[in-house]
């Protein structure tokens, strides 16, 4: 799955909202939604805080597939 929509997936699952998003990571609602819409990719510390807000790894929210 791609970022942009794993992104959307677990802020939907905890009924946040794209405003309470920017707000937390402290970017603009316009930026964040560029994020969801693939338009723009977060910086390492953006993607740290939204790992652990959302309690995935980075690879998981990155969509990081590992061959079995």
């Amino acid at each position: 799955m791609e970022f942009s929509n794993k992104l959307k997936e677990l802020r939907l699952a905890l009924n946040c909202t794209q405003a309470q998003m920017a707000e937390l990571l402290g970017v603009t609602v316009r930026g964040y939604r560029n994020y969801e819409l693939g338009a723009r990719e977060p910086e390492l510390s953006v993607l740290i805080k939204l790992a652990d807000y959302f309690n995935v790894s980075l690879d998981e929210l990155v969509g990081r597939d590992y061959p079995k």
